[in-house]
């Protein structure tokens, strides 16, 4: 199979042995019958295997073209199994912009266990060779970011990081695997928040690292089994049934986010407008050379937080709420909810006013969203 639309409908989901059901069934078991003392099959126990785990693992790890998956309770879950490939003493590189939880993750929990972090605005790759030191160890960074919407070119990420000996992790979970192939470009790791895009009904929460590294991916089953942050079988087969639509969902999601922002970059009364499809974005041409699509996810600066509040209390199709990636449109306040723990000089630093808001644009008729964002904008 080499079509992605057939890999995410087929891709692990073989028809079941006993009864040839054509949906991986939920295997609700926290453990298995073993028939010999001492003779360990392949199911022993839930937290280390599930086959209806297993099937997604294998499905998503198909479609970012890598070798092993490994699926977790949430986003965050996952981001700290990857960044448990690094120990007290070593050094991290990770992008100046990124989730607020991401960022509190390593602020407050990583950096008070030992681990150094340093981060650079890695819109410019330079900045990562200048923060290279003798104990440095991994290099993380989303693209495009949360909420700023800038690019990381990937391909001179992973030239960094494999003459350095680094390893290289990527946060794909704005593009999804439709759009956007971090192991294609030599990246090492790639995670999502399955909760996002993949999920794609915000009905449930989940997490996916990935790789193609042996030796990674030995570390990262080990941590999996260790902590034991696993999703359980019914998240796994909502997140197997989403995954079918995730190509036409992702379709649907793009053409909504480019028709919108071409129009809100026309409107007087948005001051900035960020989303990578635009031609007025810095980094379009990066887009264009490393993504299949530009995303639904757009930030909008309002230019206040008056402003903020009148649009967002105007709209009657997106719902102001946390999470983003869903068919149903939703609008983000970045300040007081996703990056709220991030303080105010750094979100001052990276243009995160009070006054934006973010946008993650759903699949309903574009007549209707447009009518939404018209109610916005009357109300500012």
């Amino acid at each position: 199979m080499s079509g992605f639309r057939t890999k995410a409908i087929h891709s692990g989901q073989e028809p079941e042995k006993i009864t040839g059901a054509v949906t991986v069934p939920v295997f609700q078991t926290s453990t298995y019958a073993q028939h010999m003392l001492g003779v360990h099959p392949e199911f022993d126990y839930a937290r280390t295997i599930n086959p209806t785990r297993q099937a997604l693992e294998e499905n998503l790890a198909t479609l970012e073209n890598g070798k092993y998956g490994y699926c977790f309770s949430s986003g965050m879950a996952a981001i700290a199994a990857a960044l448990s490939l690094v120990k007290s003493g070593d050094h991290v590189i990770a992008g100046n912009d990124m989730y607020g939880g991401s960022y509190r993750y390593f602020s407050r929990i990583l950096s008070e266990n030992g681990v150094e972090f340093t981060y650079v605005d890695m819109r410019d790759t330079k900045h990562i060779e200048s923060a290279i030191k003798e104990n440095t160890r991994l290099v993380y960074c989303e693209t495009p970011t949360n909420p700023m919407m800038n690019l990381v070119d990937l391909r001179a990420v992973s030239k960094i990081a494999r003459s350095t000996n680094l390893i290289s992790v990527v946060d794909n979970t704005f593009m999804s695997p439709y759009f956007q192939n971090p192991l294609d470009m030599g990246i090492d790791i790639v995670l999502h928040s399955a909760t996002k895009y993949i999920g794609g009904h915000s009905d449930v929460i989940g997490g996916v690292v990935i790789t193609s590294i042996e030796e990674h991916a030995e570390r990262i089953k080990f941590y999996q089994n260790s902590a034991g942050a696993v999703p359980g079988p019914w998240d796994v087969w909502l997140l197997l049934r989403s995954v079918k639509t995730l190509a036409l969902r992702m379709e649907a999601h793009n053409a909504n986010a480019i028709e919108i922002a071409n129009y809100l970059s026309k409107q007087p009364k948005i001051k900035n407008i960020y989303y990578p499809g635009l031609s007025s974005h810095p980094q379009h041409e990066l887009a264009k050379k490393q993504m299949r699509g530009f995303g639904g996810i757009i930030s909008v600066e309002t230019g206040s937080i008056e402003n903020a509040k009148r649009f967002t209390s105007a709209l009657q199709v997106f719902t102001l709420g946390e999470s983003l990636g869903g068919v149903e449109s939703l609008v983000c306040h970045p300040v007081t909810m996703t990056h709220g723990s991030v303080p105010p000089e750094r979100r001052a630093q990276l243009g995160i006013t009070d006054g934006l808001i973010r946008l993650s644009v759903g699949v309903e008729d574009l007549e209707d969203l447009l009518a939404d964002m018209n109610r916005g904008l009357d109300a500012i």
